[in-house]
């Protein structure tokens, strides 16, 4: 069974819809570490509501924070420090999907980020979307995990900008996975279809 951990170039480039069709995909667990903000309505919540098996399992967070800003702020705030050594992945037989919290070098705390909390054995999705300065912060993540010996693979989010995506495609030695759309909305049947589309990518 592999381990996939999904991250962003950066906050809000489509992380959760990406999680959502690896999870369909691969009929995977999923796991959010660490929630910031949106309680009611968390990612794990947003996942599950998107998925159409029935063998996906959804594991609690390891930390469950309530305002909507960077885990170590956020965790301030509530009186608590993140302890990353609390932070394991649960039990499972199956294949299991992370998502992350924003990109790689969110803190955590004064020491660690959340490049601190991914396994060795883990395969990374990296997910884009072009803005002004995308470009330079995708490469930057994905560089960085290379240098750190993991294996990538990327994702495009959001309306085709193809020489953001040639350029990055070109000077990045990373396994392209394929695009969501900007949709006029994501349900289970959007999500199944990508789900068939990256199943034999991911």
């Amino acid at each position: 069974m592999k381990t996939y951990f999904i991250t962003g170039i950066s906050t809000e480039v489509g992380k959760t819809v990406a999680s959502a069709i690896a999870v369909e995909a691969l009929k995977a667990d999923y796991w959010k570490p660490i929630q910031s903000g949106e309680l009611d309505n968390c990612d794990t919540k947003k996942v599950k509501q998107l998925i159409s098996n029935t063998t996906s399992v959804f594991h609690k967070n390891s930390y469950a924070l309530k305002t909507p800003m960077s885990p170590h702020a956020s965790a301030e705030i509530d009186g608590v420090k993140i302890d990353t050594s609390k932070i394991k992945a649960p039990k499972t037989k199956n294949n299991l999907v992370i998502e992350g919290a924003g990109g790689l070098l969110v803190p955590l705390n004064n020491t660690e980020t959340i490049l601190d909390i991914i396994s060795k054995h883990a395969e990374i999705i990296v997910v884009s979307r072009h803005y002004l300065g995308s470009i330079n912060h995708t490469l930057l993540t994905l560089n960085l995990l290379e240098q750190k010996g993991f294996k990538t693979k990327l994702i495009f989010s959001g309306n085709e900008h193809k020489t953001t995506e040639d350029i990055i495609l070109k000077m990045s030695k990373t396994e392209y996975i394929g695009r969501i759309n900007e949709e006029p909305y994501f349900d289970k049947n959007v999500i199944k279809e990508y789900a068939e589309l990256f199943k034999g990518k991911l």
